[in-house]
Formats: C-alpha cells, sequence, structure tokens
C-alpha cells in the first residue's frame, strides 16, 4: 500500500500499538484476584473494583474526546496518554494498599480510555476513505486480540513471578512505546483555542458513572434502590440536563449536531445493541456452562476461547468486505449468523456436548464479528467531518448500553430460573428465554439494516 501521509501513517500505527498494549491491563488483572484478596486481606467484592473502576474509568474518559483532540496536539495526547499509564502501572506495582492500587488502575485507564478513540479519529482524518476498512478493522483486530489475551498473560507471570510483575512488565513494554512516540509520532490535526465547559465534564462524569453503576450493580443487588435505582434515575437526569445544556451553548463539549444525521444514528443504534448482546453473551454463556451444564472452568473457556477468536477475525475481514460488496449485506449476514446462532443455544440442555456448545458458540461469534466493526465504520463515515464529535458520541452510547446489557442478562436470567442459575431444568429454560430475547434484538437489528441502511454512495440529503 502507498500512503502520501506518511508521519500521519506512522503516528497510526503507534497509536493502535499503544492502543494494544494498554488494553490489555483491562483484563490481565482477573487471574491475580485471589492474590489481591490474600495479600491485602479484602473480599472479593473489593478485589472485583480492580477490574470494575478500569471500565468505568474508561467509560468516563470518552465523552470529552472532542475537546481534547481540538484542544490538544495529537503528540502531547499520545505522551500525556501513556505516562498516565506508566505512572498508574508504577503504583500498582508499589502497592501497599487496595485503594492505593485502585489509584494506579483509575490512572491506567485514563492513559487507556483516550487512546482507542484518538486512533478513531485519527484513521477517519489521516487514511483516504477506502483505507478506513482495513485500518478500522485493523484496530479492531487487534484491540480485541490482546485483551482475550490478557488473562491467560496474566496467569503466566504470576505462575512465573507474581502479580506485581505484571505491572512492571505492563510500565516497561509502555515505557519503550513512548519512547518511540517521542521519537517518531510527529504528525499533526490543526487545533483551535476550543473552550472547556466544566460543568458539562462534570455533567458527563456523573451520567456516566450513574448509569454504568447502577447497571452493573443489579446482578449483585438486584434492584436495590440505594444501589441501583438511585444511581439509574441520577444517571438519567443528569443525562437529559447534559443533552439540553449542549444544545444551547456556543462550545459544547460534545457537539450533538452529529444526531441530526439519521443515518449515523442508525449506525449507532445497530452498533450499541449488537455490544449489548455480545456483552450479555459474555456474562449468560459461562453460567450457563458451567452452573447449569456443569462443565468446568477450563473447559467453559475452551468453548468460548474459539469463538472469541473467530469473532476478532471477522472483525478485522468484515469492514473489508463491506467495502467490496457493500454494508447492508454484510450486516444482513451478522444478523442472520447471530439468529442462527441464538436459535442454537435456544436447544441448550443439561445433556448438550461440547462440540454442539463450540460449534454453535463459533456461529455466534462470526455473526457478531461480521457487524460490529462495518457498523461502527459506516456511522462515523456518513459524518466524517464531524469525526471528533462523532466518535465521542458513538464510543459512549455503545460503553454505556454494553454495561447495560451485562447486568441485564444476568437479571433476566435469574428471575427465569426462580432466582438461581444451577443444574435443573427451570435454568435450561430461563437460558432457552434469554436467548430468544437475543433473536428479538437481532430481529430488530435486521429491519433497522433492510428499511435504513444504505451504501454511502445510495445516500441523499433528506
Amino acid at each position: 500500500m502507498e500512503f502520501e501521509n506518511k508521519n500521519g501513517l506512522i503516528t497510526l500505527i503507534i497509536i493502535i500499538l499503544a492502543s494494544s498494549v494498554t488494553l490489555i491491563s483491562q483484563s490481565i488483572v482477573t487471574t491475580s484476584l485471589p492474590y489481591y484478596m490474600n495479600d491485602f486481606s479484602i473480599s472479593s467484592a473489593t478485589a472485583q473494583w480492580t477490574y470494575s473502576v478500569f471500565l468505568l474509568v474508561m467509560g468516563v474518559m470518552i465523552p470529552p474526546t472532542a475537546f481534547i483532540t481540538k484542544r490538544f496536539k495529537i503528540k502531547t495526547i499520545l505522551i500525556t496518554s501513556l505516562i498516565l499509564f506508566i505512572i498508574g502501572s508504577v503504583l500498582c506495582f508499589l502497592s501497599t494498599s487496595i485503594e492505593m492500587l485502585i489509584v494506579g488502575r483509575i490512572l491506567e485507564a485514563m492513559g487507556t480510555g483516550i487512546l482507542m478513540p484518538i486512533g478513531q479519529i485519527l484513521i477517519f482524518r489521516v487514511m483516504p476513505e477506502e483505507k478506513w476498512g482495513f485500518f478500522m478493522g485493523l484496530m479492531g483486530f487487534l484491540v480485541g486480540i490482546v485483551p482475550a489475551m490478557g488473562p491467560t498473560i496474566g496467569g503466566i507471570i504470576i505462575d512465573l513471578f507474581n502479580w506485581r510483575v505484571i505491572f512492571e512488565f505492563l510500565a516497561i513494554i509502555t515505557l519503550l512505546i513512548l519512547v518511540l512516540s517521542i521519537l517518531l509520532a510527529n504528525f499533526e490535526l490543526e487545533t483551535q483555542n476550543y473552550p472547556l465547559d466544566f460543568p458539562s465534564l462534570i455533567l458527563s462524569i456523573i451520567f456516566c458513572v450513574g448509569l454504568m453503576i447502577g447497571f452493573s450493580n443489579i446482578a449483585e443487588f438486584g434492584f436495590s434502590f440505594i444501589h441501583v435505582i438511585l444511581p439509574i434515575i441520577i444517571g438519567i437526569l443528569t443525562l437529559i440536563i447534559f443533552v439540553k445544556r449542549q444544545n444551547k451553548i456556543e462550545n459544547p463539549l460534545v457537539n450533538l449536531i452529529v444526531l441530526k444525521n439519521k443515518y449515523f444514528v442508525y449506525g449507532t443504534v445497530f452498533a450499541a445493541l449488537l455490544y449489548f448482546m455480545m456483552c450479555g453473551i459474555n456474562v449468560m454463556v459461562p453460567l450457563f456452562v458451567q452452573n447449569v451444564a456443569y462443565y468446568s472452568p477450563t473447559e467453559s473457556g475452551l468453548i468460548l476461547f474459539p469463538a472469541a477468536i473467530i469473532m476478532i477475525v471477522f472483525n478485522f475481514i468484515s469492514p473489508i468486505m463491506a467495502d467490496k460488496i457493500g454494508i447492508k449485506p454484510v450486516l444482513i449476514a451478522s444478523s442472520i449468523m447471530n439468529i442462527i446462532g441464538f436459535a442454537c443455544m435456544m436447544t441448550y440442555n443439561m445433556n448438550s456436548t461440547f462440540e454442539y456448545l463450540l460449534a454453535t458458540q463459533l456461529i455466534r461469534g462470526i455473526g457478531c464479528g461480521l457487524g460490529l466493526s462495518p457498523a461502527i465504520t459506516w456511522a462515523m463515515s456518513v459524518v466524517a467531518g464531524d469525526v471528533e464529535d462523532a466518535t465521542a458520541v458513538n464510543n459512549t452510547t455503545r460503553q454505556v448500553v454494553g454495561a447495560i446489557g451485562s447486568s441485564v442478562t444476568v437479571v433476566i436470567m435469574q428471575i427465569l430460573a426462580n432466582g438461581k442459575i444451577t443444574h435443573n431444568q427451570f435454568s435450561v429454560n430461563s437460558f432457552s428465554m434469554t436467548s430468544l430475547m437475543m433473536i428479538l434484538i437481532t430481529v430488530v437489528l435486521l429491519i433497522i439494516t433492510i428499511l435504513f441502511i444504505k451504501n454511502k454512495n445510495d445516500i441523499v440529503d433528506d
């Protein structure tokens, strides 16, 4: 491939590499939780916050993306993000308490949360349109496969050394990327003296934290007013105030004018609903495989790992397919494969064979892999002139809806299973009905695709 903007390409590659390395810290700690519990004398719920707070802070970092990219140079953002991540990793390595460890994780997440959106923005600003699908697929491939490898890498490091070496490893690798960034990342976008609307920033933090904590707490606390209902109400009210404020002020934190483009809305809704299902599946399938079908955690991982890999592979090739044959056939194929996969899941029972579970999850993995990256790329392409704000809206929506999906799915399964998911027919039926819900959501995606999704060349201003 020949590229006119070599500085832009080098900077983009460095950001993709940095995103891949920093994102591994999202999941690499999951194998460390028992060691945190032992070393700091804490409960599993407290130890889990080292993982949950990372996701939460990443979500909070997305809304300010548009402001950050308008105000600051790409190199400054990249270097600052990497330094934050390195400081966070060093704090985690040196931590003498769970509070210090969580502060380190927050700094890691702050550094990580801005890199992925910046990479997406750079793709649409640097690459010619015919290369968008390839690079979006490449980014999706790398940042998909690396977190999937996180628990395995973390387990190996712990077995060979100890959990602190995980953060030493992350700090050293990120330091090398920081050196590369200082030496080689020389591409800049035009910046402006764009003012920060501080009230909007606070509102964005409150609505992200409120919604994500509220829905994330459903699985553990049910519909507790304090832990679930109140945070959700606060999140929704704050979101309404945030939207009204963005539409009234001269320099909004996120320019919501992109929502006036109905095609961007269709693409964002498609990606968000598909992500809802993906996050839900990540929770409900392991619950069924281990609690209902009585497979071991190792066997559960072996059932799900090939589906994760095939999803990542298709996440890479599907944008290229969309460039070749058009977006609509790819998204229709995604929906059909998901419907087949979920229909097969409705047939699961307590005696389902390992091979059947693996094969049907592969079908579902293909369906998810075919849809997510092309939908995001298409949504961004129809508003390419407002890519900074569109990235913030698209990513924030997907992050919040994904958090809702994982929690709501567990709650529905528990309710339909009479409160406990275990080795009985009630749990089998609950899994079947939850899979039916996923089919209905996929039918909605199929209808959206057929009626509203068009190739960009066929879109006319209306």
